[in-house]
């Protein structure tokens, strides 16, 4: 292959853990990057091997269940991590023991310890590793950043999320892991916020200018769930920065209508709403026409590759997750979930089995998002114990 430089390079070996489900997406992607030349899949590591048609356009890549064996049989200097969440951080420092670098899917752990763990392993190690938030990616989180700086929308008074997704009960029987806080005594903490919606926490932060750690004064977070699960898959936090910002996120997973996901940049002379999964912003200001813009993105694996060639910098290191791994301590260490009682839901015919719908949620969800508020505070017809805070 040739760089913008015209120096010819050997494309990159790369090992995939974890090619099926979300994987797929990976599988793809790795298929566009190698017909780019930047990249060779030499390894994938699945309990049960793929067959011919799941590897449609591949040479025959070697397969093991033994994650260790194959990093060290194929000498892959990329590994996309795309597994179980209570894997990665096991399979991110193994990783990086063959110097391997890493694209970890989100979340990157299910504890703040488990993260902070995989991050100083990995620093030690000396490799990169780059956390799978595609939103972030956006070329439209700096575009609406420069906004804000720019008092573009004058102060910033908060910024609200709102996540209102359909998922089916076989959704949550889709693995053995799938709606666990923990399995067999290990940490999962699978749930709307900290996992299917996740984007919407994490691109929140990241509007905001607070994405590490030490950005975050308190965090509140109210969980519920409609299904026969023990994860919640309804559910909303609210974030007080240290700079004094107001950032909401409502989710859930039993919405009425399926529908885009979206952050809304709340300012004293104007607002900008992000679908973050189509890079679409609409700006509305006083005195002015709204105006959309859909942005371009960055891959997050081509994103690593270039880190590792040419120095570009990396979309989204560990320390910028810092922030959102403080909302999944915050829903880890938070009282299990609320059973809704069965008067706050009812059940509609799904894709592959039924589905339940909470009465009334989407609208609870958009209206969380306009005033920065939970459920609790907006009236949710059902009872919710004393919301968990943590500093």
């Amino acid at each position: 292959m040739s760089n913008t430089s015209g120096t010819l390079r050997t494309p990159l070996p790369v090992v995939l853990a974890g090619a099926r489900g979300h994987g797929r997406s990976h599988l793809r992607n790795i298929r566009r990057l190698e017909e780019l030349g930047l990249v060779r899949l030499a390894g994938v590591c699945e309990l049960r091997p793929l067959d011919a048609d799941e590897l449609d356009g591949f040479a025959a890549p070697e397969q093991s269940s033994d994650f260790d064996a194959l990093m060290a049989s194929t000498g892959a200097r990329i590994a996309v991590l795309c597994t179980p969440i209570q894997t990665h951080t096991e399979l991110a420092l193994a990783a990086a023991r063959h110097g391997a670098h890493i694209l970890l899917e989100k979340p990157p752990a299910p504890s703040y310890a488990e993260f902070r763990r995989m991050a100083q392993g990995v620093a030690a190690a000396g490799v990169a590793c780059q956390i799978g938030f595609q939103s972030l990616g956006s070329h439209a989180v700096t575009a609406i950043r420069r906004l804000i700086e720019e008092g573009g929308i004058g102060e910033l008074l908060g910024v609200g999320a709102a996540g209102a997704w359909v998922r089916d009960e076989a959704y949550f029987r889709r693995a053995p892991w799938a709606g666990h806080r923990r399995l067999n005594g290990v940490d999962v903490v699978d749930g709307a916020l900290t996992n299917p919606l996740a984007h919407a926490v994490a691109t929140t932060l990241a509007l905001a200018g607070s994405t590490r750690a030490e950005d975050l004064a308190s965090i509140e977070v109210e969980l519920v769930r409609a299904n026969a699960i023990e994860s919640d898959d309804t559910s909303c936090v609210r974030i007080v920065t240290t700079t004094g910002s107001r950032l909401t996120v409502a989710a859930t997973l039993c919405a009425e209508t399926d529908s885009e996901p979206y952050v809304v940049v709340h300012g004293s002379r104007g607002r900008i709403t992000l679908w973050y999964r189509q890079d679409r912003v609409l700006l509305q200001r006083a005195g002015h026409g709204p105006r959309e813009v859909v942005h371009g993105r960055t891959d997050l694996l081509e994103n690593l590759i270039r880190h590792v060639t040419d120095g570009e910098a990396l979309c989204v290191p560990p320390e910028e997750t810092g922030a959102f791994m403080r909302v999944v301590e915050a829903v880890r260490l938070a009282p299990d979930p609320v059973a809704l009682p069965d008067a706050f839901w009812h059940t509609e015919p799904g894709g592959a089995a039924p589905r339940r719908v909470v009465d009334g949620i989407d609208a609870l969800v958009d209206t969380s998002a306009q005033t920065l508020s939970l459920y609790s505070e907006l009236g949710a017809p059902w009872t919710l114990p004393t919301r968990a805070r943590t500093r």
